[in-house]
C-alpha cells in the first residue's frame, strides 16, 4: 500500500472511530432517533451531487427500490441502535462490538447465500463469537456505567444487544446487496441508501424532536458525524476498495476501535479495562480469520 493510500486508510479509520464520540455528544441532547435521522439526512444532502455522474444516476434509477430498502438495513436502523448504545455504555465498548460486523456478515452469507466458509473462516467465526460472549458476560460489560453515572446491568446489556443487532443488520444488508445490487455503482448505493434511511427515519425524527433548544455543540456533533463520518467516509471507503481491493479495505475494521477508545479516553474520560482490550484482541483475531485475511493452512487442507 503506497503512502498516499495508507494515509487515506488511517483517515477513514479515524473518521469512523470518531463517529461513536459524535453520536454520543449529539444523542445526549437530540435523543436517539433525531440523531440518527439527522445523520442520514445531512449525509444524503452532501452526497446528492454524485448523481450528476451519469452512471451513478442511471444505476440508482434502475435499482431504486432495493437501494432505498438497503438504506434502512445498512444505515437507518444501525445508526439508531448505536445512538442508543452510546448513551448507556462507553463509546470504546460500542466500537469493539461494532468490530464484529465482518463476523455477522460471514455468518449471514453462510446461512442465506450458502457461502460456506472454509476451515480457517469457521475457526474465525468461533473465535470471534467467543470474544463477543466473553465481552458481554465479563466484568467490563456488567460494570459499564451509564453516561450520567446511573447505568445498570440491565440497560448495559440492552445497549450491548443493540450493538450486536446493528451488526446483524449490517450483515443482512451486505448479503442483500450482493444478491440484488451486484454491479450497481457504489456511489449510487451509498447515496441512495442515505436517502432511503432518511425517508424511513423522517417521521420518528419529527415525532421525537427535542422539546428544549439544542446547543450549538450538539448541532456540530451531528453535522460532523453526518458529513465527516458518513458522507466523506463512504467516499474514502469506496476509493480504498477500488485502489486496494475489498480485502485490504476491510482491515480498516481493526483500527476503528483503536481510535474510538482513544477519543473516549481523551474527550469523555472513559476508562479502558484490560478485559475490554483482551476481548477486543480475540474479536480482531477471529475477524481476521473469518474474512480470509489470515488462513491456517492445515485447516484449509482438512476442509
Amino acid at each position: 500500500m503506497n503512502p498516499a493510500l495508507a494515509l487515506e486508510f488511517l483517515l477513514l479509520a479515524a473518521l469512523w472511530g470518531a463517529s461513536f464520540l459524535f453520536m454520543r455528544l449529539g444523542a445526549a441532547e437530540f435523543g436517539v432517533l433525531p440523531t440518527a435521522g439527522l445523520r442520514v439526512a445531512l449525509a444524503a444532502v452532501f452526497l446528492l451531487p454524485v448523481f450528476l455522474i451519469p452512471r451513478v444516476w442511471t444505476d440508482f434509477r434502475a435499482k431504486v427500490g432495493p437501494i432505498l430498502f438497503v438504506g434502512l438495513l445498512n444505515s437507518g436502523i444501525p445508526f439508531a441502535l448505536f445512538a442508543f448504545a452510546v448513551l448507556h455504555i462507553t463509546t470504546g465498548l460500542t466500537s469493539i462490538l461494532n468490530a464484529t460486523v465482518p463476523l455477522t456478515g460471514a455468518l449471514v452469507a453462510w446461512l442465506w447465500l450458502r457461502d460456506r466458509p472454509g476451515g480457517s473462516r469457521m475457526l474465525g467465526l468461533a473465535i470471534g463469537f467467543l470474544g463477543v460472549t466473553l465481552l458481554v458476560v465479563g466484568k467490563s460489560g456488567f460494570s459499564a456505567e451509564g453516561v450520567a453515572g446511573q447505568g445498570s446491568t440491565g440497560i448495559s446489556l440492552l445497549a450491548m444487544g443493540a450493538c450486536l443487532l446493528a451488526t446483524l443488520c449490517y450483515g443482512i444488508a451486505a448479503s442483500f446487496t450482493k444478491r440484488y445490487l451486484t454491479g450497481t455503482h457504489p456511489l449510487a448505493s451509498a447515496t441512495g441508501s442515505q436517502i432511503g434511511a432518511s425517508l424511513g427515519l423522517a417521521l420518528p425524527t419529527i415525532w421525537f424532536w427535542p422539546a428544549m433548544p439544542v446547543s450549538t455543540g450538539a448541532w456540530g456533533a451531528v453535522a460532523a458525524v453526518a458529513l465527516l463520518c458518513t458522507a466523506i467516509a463512504y467516499i474514502l471507503y469506496f476509493r480504498l476498495i477500488e485502489k486496494a481491493g475489498p480485502s485490504r479495505a476491510l482491515t480498516v475494521t481493526f483500527l476503528i476501535p483503536v481510535f474510538a477508545l482513544g477519543y473516549g479516553v481523551v474527550f469523555l474520560n472513559e476508562a479502558i479495562t484490560p478485559w475490554m482490550i483482551g476481548c477486543g484482541i480475540v474479536i480482531v483475531c477471529g475477524t481476521a480469520l473469518s474474512t480470509g485475511l489470515v488462513r491456517v493452512r492445515w485447516l484449509e487442507r482438512a476442509a
